[in-house]
């Protein structure tokens, strides 16, 4: 017996089409500056957080850069060898790093956040800005809605019978 056909498109897929739609008009820039997609990540991270003197704990940067603590090892590496951040020990815990983005990482930072403003402005300008801000609002609600449905029990799903 064939399994029925999905009700709902295919919502992850959408939203990586959609991530990678963005990306094509971001890529370039970030190319210019000599980035990949995870190391602009952890730049913005940084630079979000470049008020915090002490810099910020590795593991919360692989949380916000959505990375792997094992990829980010590897790009944080690339990064401080090419100048963009500094690595140090956390002076609450020796167990921990912490990170921060040098003069060259902020730069670089401040550069992109121009050309990126500007693509999210064209975006605002062809979508609409009720409908960009509906947009944000609808993807915060799916984030808060899947984080927070993982805690909730979920009834088991019940077995299709094999004929």
């Amino acid at each position: 017996m064939m399994s029925p056909p999905f009700l709902h498109r295919n919502l992850p897929r959408l939203l990586l089409q959609a991530r990678e739609a963005v990306m094509t008009h971001t890529r370039p820039s970030l190319r210019d500056q000599g980035l990949s997609d995870q190391q602009w990540r952890v730049l913005r991270v940084l630079g979000e957080h470049a008020e915090e003197a002490d810099g910020i704990e590795t593991g919360r940067v692989a949380r916000e850069a959505f990375l792997l603590g094992p990829s980010l090892t590897g790009v944080l590496a690339r990064m401080e060898r090419d100048g963009l951040i500094t690595r140090a020990r956390c002076a609450q815990d020796a167990r921990s790093t912490v990170v921060r983005a040098t003069a060259l990482g902020l730069a670089k930072v401040q550069a992109l956040s121009q050309t990126i403003e500007a693509h999210y402005a064209w975006m605002e300008q062809q979508l609409g800005k009720d409908h960009l801000k509906a947009l944000y609002a609808l993807l915060d609600g799916v984030i808060a809605l899947e984080s927070t449905g993982m805690a909730v029990a979920k009834s088991p799903v019940p077995e299709l019978e094999e004929e």
